[in-house]
This record gives structure tokens, sequence and C-alpha cells, in this order.
């Protein structure tokens, strides 16, 4: 089985009032700030410890390019889901599948994402190459 057809990594998150607009409907840039929640979380279930990684090796994660599609909206006290998956993985960057959802991941779809996140290094931000050891596998 490969990373894509893997289960992806969950994170719950509850819509709070301090997420919505005067609608009570979520404001759209909040949800980036879910995203970003679930692919820490996600990093961190793989073993990845972002506070030493810049510290100690002088490394960095940022987003490169993001694609979101609003499907459905969040509104207040709402239960969401928040995944992450690993859909490719180059010598440089990694691109991730990230989806919200209402109550479970089978239940209705809010945001279809694929977010694109480069490994820099912290002083002079050029690319560097992600070691096998990140992820697990190999790089293309």
């Amino acid at each position: 089985m490969t990373e894509a057809d893997a289960k992806p990594f969950q994170w719950p998150v509850r819509v709070y009032y301090e997420d919505t607009d005067a609608q009570g409907v979520v404001y759209y840039a909040n949800y980036f700030r879910f995203l970003e929640r679930a692919r820490t979380e996600w990093l961190r279930s793989l073993g990845v410890d972002m506070v030493a990684l810049m510290h100690d090796e002088r490394r960095i994660f940022v987003v490169a390019e993001v694609q979101a599609r609003f499907l459905a909206p969040a509104r207040l006290s709402d239960q969401l889901i928040v995944t992450a998956r690993l859909k490719k993985l180059t010598r440089v960057s990694f691109d991730i599948e990230q989806n919200i959802y209402r109550d479970s991941v089978d239940g209705e779809i809010l945001i279809a994402s694929n977010v694109k996140a480069a490994y820099l290094d912290a002083d002079t931000m050029r690319p560097k190459r992600i070691p096998l050891s990140l992820f697990g596998e190999q790089t293309t």
C-alpha cells in the first residue's frame, strides 16, 4: 500500500465564535488556520520536531502554494475533521492533500485543498534536500 492509499491523518476542530464572521459562518481565511494546525499535528505524528529542526538543524518548512475549493460553509459550533495525507514527495518539496469535513471523514466535505510545502535552510531560505528519514520513504 502506498502513502496515497493510506488513511489520512485526522485532526478534530470545533468552530468557535472567534472563527466566524457576522453571519456565523467561518471566515474564509480561518480555514487556512485549521489546515495549518492539522499539517503541524500530522508532522508531529510522524516524529518531526519542528522546533528542534529549526534550532538544531536550521531547517524549516514553508508553504509554497495552496489550492483550495470552498464547497460548503462551516458554522458556529460545528465539529470539523481536518485531514492531511502525503500525495507527492520530491527532493525539496512535498504535496499534501488536505480536506475539511463536517463531523467525520464520511461527512460533508467543506474544503478540498492541496498544499505544496518546501524544505528550506533557515538561514539562507534556499531549498534543501529532504532527508530520507523525514517521511520514511524515498524522495524522487
